[in-house]
């Protein structure tokens, strides 16, 4: 029983902040892409797995793509962003 109550608690902590950049091979970033494209596409939801989270992006998030420039690099980033639901 004293187990079951930590596993809710678990449930309704607060999820820590992060800020991961995860290099993948090209063949499972074109794969991730592609079901991210298709949860666009279809309005769904879409689930993906980053440095062993599962995150859940609602439908309806924002999408964008953001380019930066200095003076020995450049970089492209492909930007999903949504509000978490208030707890």
């Amino acid at each position: 029983m004293i187990v079951c109550v930590f596993n809710i608690k678990l449930l309704f902590m607060p999820k820590k902040s992060r800020d991961i950049t995860k290099i993948y091979p090209v063949k499972s970033f074109i794969q991730k892409i592609r079901r991210l494209a298709k949860g666009l596409e279809n309005k769904k939801k879409f689930t993906i797995q980053i440095a062993n989270e599962r995150i859940t992006v609602p439908k309806g998030a924002v999408v964008n793509i953001e380019h930066e420039r200095s003076k020995h690099n450049e970089e492209i980033e492909f930007q999903i962003t949504w509000k978490r639901p208030k707890k």
